[in-house]
C-alpha cells in the first residue's frame, strides 16, 4: 500500500479509497488467526511418544543417510542418492523402515557400508545432529525460546 501511495504522481486520490479494505481485512484475519492460536496452545496436549512413531513413519533419515555414504564411504553425492535410492526401495519391498533392515541386507547393495550407518538413521539423531543456527537440535529450540522470550520480555 505505501509503495502504491508513494508512486503516485499527483495528489491523494479518492480511488485510493478502496486500496486499504484489503490491508484492515487482513488485520482482522490476523488477529482472529493469533486469539485461535493462543486458544489451542493454552489447550495441548503434547503426547512425545506418538510425534516419535510419526517422526520414523517415513524415511526422513534418507538425507542423513545419503550424507553419511559421502562423509564415511566418500562417495559421490550422485552415488550416495543412488545408492540411498536402493536402500529406500528395499526397505519398501521388505514393509520395513530404514534402521529396522539388517547390516547384511544393506551390505548386499554397498558391501563397505559398516555398522555406524545405524547411528544416523533415527528419527531422534537426526534432529540432535541439526546443530547449525536454526537446526532442529534441542540445545538450539531452547536457545530460541530463551532469545524469544528476551525479546518479549523487551518489548513493549
Amino acid at each position: 500500500v505505501l509503495i502504491v501511495m508513494k508512486g503516485l504522481p499527483l495528489a491523494y486520490s479518492k480511488d485510493m479509497q478502496e486500496d486499504k479494505e484489503p490491508l484492515f481485512d487482513a488485520e482482522r484475519n490476523l488477529i482472529l488467526c493469533i486469539e485461535a492460536m493462543n486458544s489451542m496452545l493454552n489447550n495441548i496436549t503434547i503426547n512425545s511418544e506418538n510425534m516419535l512413531k510419526a517422526a520414523e513413519h517415513d524415511y526422513s533419515t534418507a538425507t542423513d543417510l545419503a550424507d553419511w555414504l559421502v562423509k564415511h564411504i566418500n562417495l559421490s553425492f550422485r552415488e550416495s542418492h543412488e545408492i540411498t535410492g536402493q536402500i529406500v526401495k528395499l526397505a519398501e519391498h521388505n514393509k520395513c523402515k530404514i534402521h529396522e533392515l539388517t547390516l547384511i541386507q544393506l551390505q548386499k547393495i554397498i558391501p563397505s557400508i559398516t555398522e555406524d550407518v545405524f547411528s544416523v538413521l533415527s528419527a531422534k539423531n537426526s534432529v540432535t545432529s541439526r546443530t547449525s543456527y536454526g537446526g532442529t537440535a534441542p540445545i538450539n529450540v531452547l536457545q530460541a525460546i530463551k532469545n524469544g522470550r528476551i525479546y518479549l520480555e523487551n518489548t513493549d
